[in-house]
């Protein structure tokens, strides 16, 4: 099992910034995908920004530009960093990671989400 702890969440105005953080802990042998999502009220799920573990990253093109992702493969973390905050970017942003068990198989975990809020 993989357990994700995000954390970094919280209000903020307009044009400012926020980092998130989601720490991958349990029974693996490697994390592959990291990512963040977000799911707005009355929105579905999107994805924002994804990293592998080689460090190839792809970004949803709202945010490009504005967030970065990186990640820390000795500590399982994940990070997004996200500057320029607009209002619309106002969602519960979830970490989610591909994991690769003793099993050898790779299963999908989510984290429980974190809030950000922009607004002034």
């Amino acid at each position: 099992q993989v357990q994700l702890v995000e954390s970094g969440g919280g209000l903020v105005q307009p044009g400012g910034s926020l980092r998130l953080s989601c720490a991958a802990s349990g029974s693996f042998s490697s994390i592959h995908i990291m990512g963040w999502y977000r799911q707005a009220p009355g929105n579905q799920r999107e994805l924002v920004a994804r990293i592998t573990s080689s460090g190839a990253t792809n970004y949803a093109d709202s945010v490009k530009g504005r967030f970065t992702i990186s990640r820390d493969n000795a500590k399982n973390t994940v990070y997004l960093q996200m500057n320029s905050l607009e209002l619309e970017d106002t969602a519960v942003y979830s970490c989610n990671t591909v994991a690769q068990l003793s099993s050898g198989y790779r299963y999908t975990y989510w984290g429980q989400g974190t809030q950000v809020t922009v607004s002034t």
